[in-house]
């Protein structure tokens, strides 16, 4: 296990709880950006991974999540968490003047990590996109139109067909089990429709990653919101039999390197 220090930095809505994973002389730095109900805990091997590859890591726990302040889930305009994103990366920054920053997102982080870069994309030497919610999500429209939303949790299934994940992601006391809150949902469907609105992320190297049997977040959704996004410089890997979370799946060691790959073409050229 890598080491790491906790942080707790101001946030739009209240205390945020930031995590580095230092280097002793990164090349790079990376962000980490969660997905929706869990933490930035649950990406210690990808900070491991990161790391050994030269880079210092840093991440947050977005507002209703994890370690950081607000009601559980509750997200009520993603704008606010883009900007608290920015908070970390300048904490980041700070520390580590003068390297190129890379952003890494999953799910509703790639969502985030979307906006972030039509944001300030000027700031970014690459764009990492795992089982991102963009493009044509169905869910929370779908949970919009029922009079209450039901409590059905995530299935641990659904994240990876290696079953410690799932039993882990279950028993996780930072992880939220309930069920998504109508303002989030609101705020997801507001945000969908602004990525879409926001253009593309010009030269800015891309790469998406997605496991072909991803059903939270399903693959063909989120292809036509990937590639508008992307401004040309697009590099996909969709995992075979994969499911949801490709950096915790049986084959996460090809993901990594998939990662890798891409980050010393880019940090090279």
């Amino acid at each position: 296990m890598a080491d790491s220090r906790e942080h707790v930095l101001p946030g739009t809505r209240g205390p945020i709880s930031a995590r580095e994973w230092p280097a002793e002389r990164p090349g790079y730095v990376a962000l980490v950006v969660h997905g929706y109900g869990e933490h930035v805990g649950r990406y210690e091997q990808v900070a491991e991974v990161l790391v050994r590859h030269g880079a210092a890591v840093f991440g947050s726990d977005h507002m209703g999540h994890g370690r950081s302040a607000g009601e559980r889930v509750l997200i009520e305009d993603f704008e606010d968490v883009v900007t608290d994103v920015h908070t970390v990366a300048a904490f980041a920054r700070a520390a580590r003047p003068a390297l190129p920053v890379v952003m890494i997102g999953h799910s509703m982080g790639g969502l985030i990590a979307a906006r972030y870069a039509q944001r300030y994309g000027d700031t970014l030497a690459a764009l990492v996109l795992s089982g991102p919610v963009i493009g044509a999500w169905e869910l929370p429209g779908r949970l919009l139109a029922l009079d209450e939303i039901p409590d059905i949790p995530v299935s641990p299934a659904a994240l990876s067909r290696d079953p410690a994940v799932g039993a882990a992601y279950a028993a996780d006391p930072l992880v939220w089990h309930g069920p998504m809150k109508r303002p989030t949902a609101q705020a997801f469907v507001r945000t969908l429709e602004t990525v879409s609105r926001g253009g593309d992320v010009g030269t800015l190297p891309l790469l998406w990653l997605h496991g072909e049997d991803d059903r939270l977040v399903p693959l063909a959704g989120s292809r036509a919101g990937v590639e508008a996004l992307s401004g040309g410089r697009l590099t996909e890997r969709i995992r075979p039999g994969a499911r949801h979370e490709v950096f915790h799946e049986t084959d996460r060691e090809r993901v990594f390197a998939d990662v890798t790959r891409f980050l010393d073409e880019v940090l090279t050229s």
